[in-house]
Protein backbone atom coordinates (compact mmCIF):
# COMPACT_ATOMS: atom_id res chain seq x y z
CA UNK A 1 0.00 0.00 0.00
CA UNK A 2 1.36 3.41 -0.79
CA UNK A 3 2.26 5.70 2.21
CA UNK A 4 -0.72 7.46 3.40
CA UNK A 5 -0.74 11.39 3.13
CA UNK A 6 -2.75 13.13 5.71
CA UNK A 7 -3.75 16.29 3.94
CA UNK A 8 -6.59 15.07 1.71
CA UNK A 9 -7.39 11.77 2.84
CA UNK A 10 -10.83 10.31 1.25
CA UNK A 11 -11.44 14.32 0.05
CA UNK A 12 -10.98 15.98 3.68
CA UNK A 13 -8.40 18.31 4.05
CA UNK A 14 -7.04 16.97 7.37
CA UNK A 15 -4.22 20.35 7.41
CA UNK A 16 -7.67 22.53 7.32
CA UNK A 17 -9.23 20.55 10.03
CA UNK A 18 -6.06 20.84 12.28
CA UNK A 19 -6.36 24.62 11.71
CA UNK A 20 -10.09 24.99 12.88
CA UNK A 21 -9.56 22.87 15.77
CA UNK A 22 -6.41 25.07 16.74
CA UNK A 23 -8.72 28.19 16.72
CA UNK A 24 -11.17 26.73 18.39
CA UNK A 25 -14.05 26.06 15.44
CA UNK A 26 -14.73 22.81 16.73
CA UNK A 27 -17.96 22.09 14.92
CA UNK A 28 -16.23 23.50 11.14
CA UNK A 29 -13.44 20.80 12.08
CA UNK A 30 -15.84 18.20 12.91
CA UNK A 31 -17.97 19.07 9.95
CA UNK A 32 -14.69 18.74 7.97
CA UNK A 33 -14.51 15.29 9.11
CA UNK A 34 -17.69 14.34 7.83
CA UNK A 35 -17.06 15.84 4.42
CA UNK A 36 -19.39 18.49 4.86
CA UNK A 37 -18.38 22.45 3.00
CA UNK A 38 -15.27 23.94 4.54
CA UNK A 39 -15.26 27.46 6.32
CA UNK A 40 -15.84 29.40 3.58
CA UNK A 41 -19.02 28.15 2.70
CA UNK A 42 -20.14 28.46 6.42
CA UNK A 43 -19.43 31.34 9.19
CA UNK A 44 -17.50 30.96 11.99
CA UNK A 45 -19.22 29.09 15.13
CA UNK A 46 -18.53 29.09 18.80
CA UNK A 47 -17.43 25.96 20.58
CA UNK A 48 -20.76 26.46 22.12
CA UNK A 49 -22.16 24.87 19.15
CA UNK A 50 -20.79 21.78 20.28
CA UNK A 51 -21.08 21.60 24.12
CA UNK A 52 -24.53 22.33 25.11
CA UNK A 53 -23.87 24.43 28.45
CA UNK A 54 -23.39 28.19 28.09
CA UNK A 55 -20.67 29.03 30.18
CA UNK A 56 -21.33 32.36 32.86
CA UNK A 57 -20.55 35.87 32.09
CA UNK A 58 -18.28 35.93 35.38
CA UNK A 59 -17.01 34.09 38.32
CA UNK A 60 -20.23 34.75 40.20
CA UNK A 61 -22.43 33.44 37.09
CA UNK A 62 -24.07 29.63 36.69
CA UNK A 63 -23.51 27.77 33.35
CA UNK A 64 -26.99 27.28 31.93
CA UNK A 65 -28.46 25.16 29.83
CA UNK A 66 -29.37 26.46 26.09
CA UNK A 67 -32.83 27.86 24.61
CA UNK A 68 -34.86 24.71 25.30
CA UNK A 69 -36.99 25.58 22.87
CA UNK A 70 -34.88 25.49 20.00
CA UNK A 71 -34.40 22.99 17.85
CA UNK A 72 -32.24 20.66 18.80
CA UNK A 73 -28.68 20.61 15.81
CA UNK A 74 -29.12 17.02 13.55
CA UNK A 75 -26.96 14.52 15.08
CA UNK A 76 -24.14 13.62 12.78
CA UNK A 77 -23.43 9.79 11.69
CA UNK A 78 -19.73 9.90 12.58
CA UNK A 79 -19.73 6.22 12.79
CA UNK A 80 -20.37 5.54 8.74
CA UNK A 81 -17.22 8.75 8.20
CA UNK A 82 -14.31 7.58 10.35
CA UNK A 83 -14.94 3.77 9.54
CA UNK A 84 -14.79 4.84 5.77
CA UNK A 85 -11.77 6.83 7.41
CA UNK A 86 -10.09 3.97 9.17
CA UNK A 87 -10.32 1.46 6.15
CA UNK A 88 -8.14 4.37 3.90
CA UNK A 89 -5.32 4.82 6.87
CA UNK A 90 -2.29 3.14 6.34
CA UNK A 91 -0.82 0.61 9.23
CA UNK A 92 -0.19 0.54 11.67
CA UNK A 93 -2.26 2.76 14.27
CA UNK A 94 -4.83 3.34 11.33
CA UNK A 95 -7.40 6.49 11.92
CA UNK A 96 -6.04 7.00 15.93
CA UNK A 97 -2.65 6.99 14.73
CA UNK A 98 -3.36 9.75 12.14
CA UNK A 99 -5.58 11.74 14.31
CA UNK A 100 -2.85 11.42 16.85
CA UNK A 101 -0.01 12.73 14.50
CA UNK A 102 -2.22 15.17 12.58
CA UNK A 103 -4.26 16.51 15.56
CA UNK A 104 -1.92 15.73 18.33
CA UNK A 105 -1.33 19.49 19.42
CA UNK A 106 -5.26 20.45 18.54
CA UNK A 107 -7.50 17.67 19.53
CA UNK A 108 -5.99 14.75 21.25
CA UNK A 109 -8.79 13.56 23.22
CA UNK A 110 -12.57 14.72 23.01
CA UNK A 111 -13.78 17.56 22.91
CA UNK A 112 -17.34 16.53 23.44
CA UNK A 113 -16.63 15.57 26.40
CA UNK A 114 -13.70 18.09 27.14
CA UNK A 115 -16.28 20.15 29.41
CA UNK A 116 -14.96 23.33 27.95
CA UNK A 117 -14.60 26.42 29.08
CA UNK A 118 -11.80 28.26 31.16
CA UNK A 119 -14.21 29.81 34.17
CA UNK A 120 -13.37 33.34 34.22
CA UNK A 121 -12.13 34.44 37.26
CA UNK A 122 -10.83 32.19 39.99
CA UNK A 123 -13.15 29.56 41.41
CA UNK A 124 -14.64 29.76 44.84
CA UNK A 125 -13.11 27.75 47.55
CA UNK A 126 -14.60 24.93 48.89
CA UNK A 127 -16.05 25.70 52.28
CA UNK A 128 -14.59 23.24 54.94
CA UNK A 129 -16.48 23.16 58.40
CA UNK A 130 -14.99 23.25 61.87
CA UNK A 131 -13.32 20.01 62.46
CA UNK A 132 -13.76 18.64 58.93
CA UNK A 133 -10.51 18.21 56.57
CA UNK A 134 -10.49 18.38 52.83
CA UNK A 135 -6.23 17.84 52.23
CA UNK A 136 -5.08 16.61 49.34
CA UNK A 137 -2.67 12.78 49.16
CA UNK A 138 -1.02 11.16 46.58
CA UNK A 139 -1.68 7.62 46.08
CA UNK A 140 0.79 5.21 44.29
CA UNK A 141 0.38 2.06 43.42
CA UNK A 142 1.48 -0.83 40.67
CA UNK A 143 -0.85 0.45 38.11
CA UNK A 144 0.17 4.33 38.38
CA UNK A 145 -0.09 6.80 41.07
CA UNK A 146 -2.71 9.98 41.35
CA UNK A 147 -3.25 12.91 43.31
CA UNK A 148 -6.24 13.10 45.17
CA UNK A 149 -8.48 15.14 47.38
CA UNK A 150 -10.36 13.63 50.34
CA UNK A 151 -12.56 15.13 52.47
CA UNK A 152 -13.46 14.14 55.74
CA UNK A 153 -16.57 14.45 57.94
CA UNK A 154 -15.63 16.52 61.73
CA UNK A 155 -17.33 14.60 64.68
CA UNK A 156 -17.29 11.01 63.17
CA UNK A 157 -14.07 9.64 65.01
CA UNK A 158 -14.34 5.87 65.71
CA UNK A 159 -16.78 5.14 63.16
CA UNK A 160 -16.10 3.10 60.05
CA UNK A 161 -17.31 5.47 57.39
CA UNK A 162 -18.97 4.65 53.96
CA UNK A 163 -16.79 6.30 50.70
CA UNK A 164 -17.85 7.56 47.71
CA UNK A 165 -15.39 8.43 44.86
CA UNK A 166 -16.02 11.07 42.50
CA UNK A 167 -14.59 11.11 39.09
CA UNK A 168 -14.03 14.77 37.22
CA UNK A 169 -15.26 15.29 33.88
CA UNK A 170 -12.53 16.39 31.37
CA UNK A 171 -11.05 19.53 32.06
CA UNK A 172 -12.40 19.39 35.71
CA UNK A 173 -10.85 19.37 38.76
CA UNK A 174 -11.52 17.83 42.49
CA UNK A 175 -11.90 21.47 43.74
CA UNK A 176 -14.23 22.10 40.83
CA UNK A 177 -16.05 19.03 40.92
CA UNK A 178 -16.73 18.73 45.23
CA UNK A 179 -18.18 22.48 44.71
CA UNK A 180 -20.32 21.68 41.62
CA UNK A 181 -21.50 18.68 43.35
CA UNK A 182 -22.11 19.93 46.85
CA UNK A 183 -20.61 16.24 48.11
CA UNK A 184 -18.93 17.39 50.80
CA UNK A 185 -21.97 18.85 52.59
CA UNK A 186 -23.88 15.74 51.73
CA UNK A 187 -20.66 13.82 53.70
CA UNK A 188 -20.42 16.23 56.43
CA UNK A 189 -24.35 15.56 56.85
CA UNK A 190 -24.45 12.22 56.00
CA UNK A 191 -21.51 10.99 57.55
CA UNK A 192 -19.16 9.64 54.65
CA UNK A 193 -15.69 9.92 53.08
CA UNK A 194 -15.49 11.42 50.02
CA UNK A 195 -12.48 11.02 47.68
CA UNK A 196 -12.13 12.82 44.06
CA UNK A 197 -9.09 11.59 42.15
CA UNK A 198 -7.55 13.82 39.81
CA UNK A 199 -6.38 13.06 36.30
CA UNK A 200 -3.59 15.43 35.10
CA UNK A 201 -2.87 16.29 31.61
CA UNK A 202 0.14 13.72 31.54
CA UNK A 203 -2.26 11.04 32.00
CA UNK A 204 -4.70 12.61 29.33
CA UNK A 205 -4.42 16.68 27.52
CA UNK A 206 -7.88 17.24 28.69
CA UNK A 207 -7.63 15.21 32.15
CA UNK A 208 -10.45 13.04 31.07
CA UNK A 209 -10.23 9.49 32.19
CA UNK A 210 -9.37 7.02 29.66
CA UNK A 211 -12.63 5.15 29.45
CA UNK A 212 -12.04 4.34 25.77
CA UNK A 213 -8.97 2.59 25.76
CA UNK A 214 -9.15 -0.80 25.73
CA UNK A 215 -5.91 -0.87 28.55
CA UNK A 216 -7.97 1.26 30.97
CA UNK A 217 -11.41 -0.92 30.67
CA UNK A 218 -9.89 -4.17 32.73
CA UNK A 219 -9.19 -5.15 36.42
CA UNK A 220 -6.00 -5.73 36.34
CA UNK A 221 -4.50 -2.89 35.06
CA UNK A 222 -4.75 0.42 33.85
CA UNK A 223 -6.81 3.40 35.20
CA UNK A 224 -9.41 1.29 36.86
CA UNK A 225 -6.97 -0.69 39.26
CA UNK A 226 -5.40 2.27 39.67
CA UNK A 227 -8.94 3.83 41.05
CA UNK A 228 -9.65 0.58 42.91
CA UNK A 229 -6.22 1.17 44.77
CA UNK A 230 -6.81 4.53 45.79
CA UNK A 231 -10.17 3.67 47.17
CA UNK A 232 -8.29 0.74 49.02
CA UNK A 233 -5.68 2.94 50.01
CA UNK A 234 -8.49 5.25 51.47
CA UNK A 235 -9.89 2.88 53.36
CA UNK A 236 -7.23 1.51 55.00
CA UNK A 237 -5.64 5.11 56.26
CA UNK A 238 -9.22 6.08 57.31
CA UNK A 239 -10.77 2.90 58.47
CA UNK A 240 -13.68 2.91 56.37
CA UNK A 241 -16.41 0.49 56.10
CA UNK A 242 -15.40 -2.16 52.79
CA UNK A 243 -19.38 -3.14 52.53
CA UNK A 244 -20.60 0.48 51.83
CA UNK A 245 -17.80 1.54 48.78
CA UNK A 246 -19.52 3.19 45.81
CA UNK A 247 -18.38 5.52 42.89
CA UNK A 248 -19.94 8.07 40.72
CA UNK A 249 -18.71 10.22 38.04
CA UNK A 250 -19.93 12.90 34.98
CA UNK A 251 -19.63 12.53 31.49
CA UNK A 252 -16.17 10.60 30.84
CA UNK A 253 -15.90 9.99 34.75
CA UNK A 254 -19.50 8.83 34.34
CA UNK A 255 -18.05 6.43 31.94
CA UNK A 256 -14.81 5.56 34.31
CA UNK A 257 -17.62 4.50 36.63
CA UNK A 258 -19.12 2.63 34.99
CA UNK A 259 -16.16 0.81 34.05
CA UNK A 260 -15.06 0.11 37.28
CA UNK A 261 -18.75 -1.42 38.58
CA UNK A 262 -17.73 -3.70 35.46
CA UNK A 263 -14.40 -4.24 36.70
CA UNK A 264 -14.24 -4.23 40.32
CA UNK A 265 -18.52 -5.42 41.15
CA UNK A 266 -16.25 -7.07 44.64
CA UNK A 267 -15.19 -3.58 45.91
CA UNK A 268 -18.46 -0.97 44.84
CA UNK A 269 -21.56 -1.61 46.37
CA UNK A 270 -23.60 0.45 44.17
CA UNK A 271 -22.45 3.01 41.31
CA UNK A 272 -23.61 6.64 39.90
CA UNK A 273 -23.45 7.36 35.98
CA UNK A 274 -24.34 10.93 35.18
CA UNK A 275 -24.40 11.52 31.46
CA UNK A 276 -21.99 8.84 30.66
CA UNK A 277 -21.57 5.53 28.61
CA UNK A 278 -21.91 2.34 29.48
CA UNK A 279 -18.53 0.34 29.99
CA UNK A 280 -17.33 -1.19 26.47
CA UNK A 281 -18.89 1.60 24.39
CA UNK A 282 -15.94 2.30 23.00
CA UNK A 283 -12.43 0.58 22.18
CA UNK A 284 -11.04 2.95 19.87
CA UNK A 285 -11.18 6.43 19.41
CA UNK A 286 -13.97 6.18 16.05
CA UNK A 287 -15.92 3.79 18.11
CA UNK A 288 -15.88 6.58 21.01
CA UNK A 289 -17.09 9.03 18.54
CA UNK A 290 -19.66 6.98 17.23
CA UNK A 291 -20.72 5.69 20.91
CA UNK A 292 -20.93 9.52 21.79
CA UNK A 293 -23.38 10.60 19.00
CA UNK A 294 -25.46 7.38 20.01
CA UNK A 295 -23.93 4.50 17.96
CA UNK A 296 -22.91 0.92 18.91
CA UNK A 297 -24.80 -1.18 20.86
CA UNK A 298 -24.85 -2.35 23.97
CA UNK A 299 -21.90 -4.35 25.52
CA UNK A 300 -21.88 -7.50 27.63
CA UNK A 301 -21.89 -6.90 31.54
CA UNK A 302 -19.21 -9.73 31.35
CA UNK A 303 -18.53 -12.64 34.41
CA UNK A 304 -19.26 -10.39 37.14
CA UNK A 305 -22.33 -9.91 38.97
CA UNK A 306 -24.31 -6.79 38.36
CA UNK A 307 -23.85 -3.91 40.52
CA UNK A 308 -27.09 -1.30 41.54
CA UNK A 309 -26.83 1.59 39.42
CA UNK A 310 -28.49 5.08 38.79
CA UNK A 311 -28.00 6.76 36.06
CA UNK A 312 -28.80 10.95 35.43
CA UNK A 313 -28.77 12.03 31.88
CA UNK A 314 -30.41 15.26 30.05
CA UNK A 315 -32.67 13.59 27.17
CA UNK A 316 -31.12 17.25 25.57
CA UNK A 317 -27.68 16.06 26.22
CA UNK A 318 -26.26 17.25 22.31
CA UNK A 319 -22.40 15.86 23.89
CA UNK A 320 -23.13 12.45 25.07
CA UNK A 321 -26.57 11.31 23.24
CA UNK A 322 -29.10 10.26 25.97
CA UNK A 323 -29.65 6.69 24.71
CA UNK A 324 -26.26 6.13 26.28
CA UNK A 325 -28.01 6.21 29.90
CA UNK A 326 -30.18 3.73 28.59
CA UNK A 327 -27.42 1.54 27.84
CA UNK A 328 -25.46 1.87 31.02
CA UNK A 329 -29.19 0.52 32.78
CA UNK A 330 -29.63 -2.18 30.55
CA UNK A 331 -25.51 -3.38 30.85
CA UNK A 332 -26.75 -3.35 34.75
CA UNK A 333 -29.55 -4.86 34.38
CA UNK A 334 -29.10 -8.33 36.59
CA UNK A 335 -30.28 -11.46 35.18
CA UNK A 336 -33.20 -11.86 38.23
CA UNK A 337 -36.74 -10.61 37.28
CA UNK A 338 -37.14 -6.81 38.75
CA UNK A 339 -40.38 -4.73 39.21
CA UNK A 340 -40.54 -1.57 37.35
CA UNK A 341 -41.98 1.50 38.50
CA UNK A 342 -42.31 4.69 36.59
CA UNK A 343 -42.95 8.38 38.40
CA UNK A 344 -42.88 11.70 36.77
CA UNK A 345 -42.62 15.33 38.11
CA UNK A 346 -41.14 18.37 38.06
CA UNK A 347 -37.53 19.93 40.23
CA UNK A 348 -38.25 22.84 41.74
CA UNK A 349 -36.01 24.40 39.93
CA UNK A 350 -38.22 23.91 36.61
CA UNK A 351 -36.90 20.85 35.10
CA UNK A 352 -38.96 18.04 34.40
CA UNK A 353 -38.23 14.52 34.81
CA UNK A 354 -38.99 10.57 34.28
CA UNK A 355 -37.87 8.26 36.84
CA UNK A 356 -37.96 4.68 36.61
CA UNK A 357 -37.18 2.37 39.58
CA UNK A 358 -36.48 -1.02 38.82
CA UNK A 359 -36.65 -3.04 42.49
CA UNK A 360 -36.15 -6.49 43.49
CA UNK A 361 -38.19 -8.88 45.80
CA UNK A 362 -37.77 -7.16 48.93
CA UNK A 363 -38.66 -3.74 47.46
CA UNK A 364 -34.76 -2.65 46.90
CA UNK A 365 -34.35 -0.09 44.03
CA UNK A 366 -31.12 -2.42 42.39
CA UNK A 367 -31.62 0.36 39.10
CA UNK A 368 -32.88 4.05 38.99
CA UNK A 369 -32.91 5.88 36.20
CA UNK A 370 -33.33 9.30 35.64
CA UNK A 371 -34.38 11.19 32.50
CA UNK A 372 -33.93 15.14 32.75
CA UNK A 373 -36.16 16.47 30.54
CA UNK A 374 -34.72 19.52 28.32
CA UNK A 375 -31.47 19.19 30.13
CA UNK A 376 -28.12 19.20 29.10
CA UNK A 377 -24.78 17.75 29.59
CA UNK A 378 -24.26 18.88 33.16
CA UNK A 379 -24.45 17.55 36.51
CA UNK A 380 -28.07 18.03 37.48
CA UNK A 381 -28.86 20.15 40.25
CA UNK A 382 -25.53 21.23 41.09
CA UNK A 383 -23.96 24.50 42.54
CA UNK A 384 -23.19 27.13 40.27
CA UNK A 385 -19.82 27.41 42.27
CA UNK A 386 -18.76 24.69 39.81
CA UNK A 387 -18.45 24.24 35.95
CA UNK A 388 -20.91 22.28 34.28
CA UNK A 389 -23.60 22.30 36.65
CA UNK A 390 -27.68 22.95 35.82
CA UNK A 391 -28.70 24.64 39.41
CA UNK A 392 -32.47 23.74 38.34
CA UNK A 393 -32.49 20.09 39.60
CA UNK A 394 -33.28 17.45 40.38
CA UNK A 395 -30.47 17.33 42.74
CA UNK A 396 -28.53 14.29 41.56
CA UNK A 397 -26.03 14.31 44.39
CA UNK A 398 -28.51 14.28 47.19
CA UNK A 399 -30.34 11.43 45.53
CA UNK A 400 -27.16 9.15 44.25
CA UNK A 401 -26.39 9.15 48.30
CA UNK A 402 -30.23 8.20 48.99
CA UNK A 403 -29.72 4.97 46.07
CA UNK A 404 -26.13 4.27 47.61
CA UNK A 405 -26.35 4.00 51.23
CA UNK A 406 -29.43 1.85 50.32
CA UNK A 407 -26.52 -0.83 49.47
CA UNK A 408 -23.91 -2.74 50.81
CA UNK A 409 -21.71 -5.93 49.90
CA UNK A 410 -22.49 -8.85 52.25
Amino acid sequence: MAPFHATHAAGIDMDAVTRLTRAGRLTEAMALLQGKPGPEATPAKDARDVLDMVAPADASGAWTAPDSRAEPPPQPDLARTLRDLSERFAKPGGLNGALNGGLAGAMPSFEGLAQGFPRKGAAKPVPVPEGARFETRRFTGAAGARDYKIYVPSGRAGTALPLIVMLHGCTQSPDDFAAGTRMNALAETNGFLVAYPEQPASANPQKCWNWFNTGDQGREGGEPALIAGLARAVLAEFDGDPARVYVAGLSAGGAAAAVLAATHPDLFAAVGVHSGLACGAARDMPSAFAAMNGGGAVQPRGRGPAVPTIVFHGDGDRTVHPVNGERVIEQATPVAALGTTVTRGTAPGGTAYTRTVRADGEGRAILEHWVLHGAGHAWSGGSPDGSYTDPRGPDASAEMVRFFLGHTHP
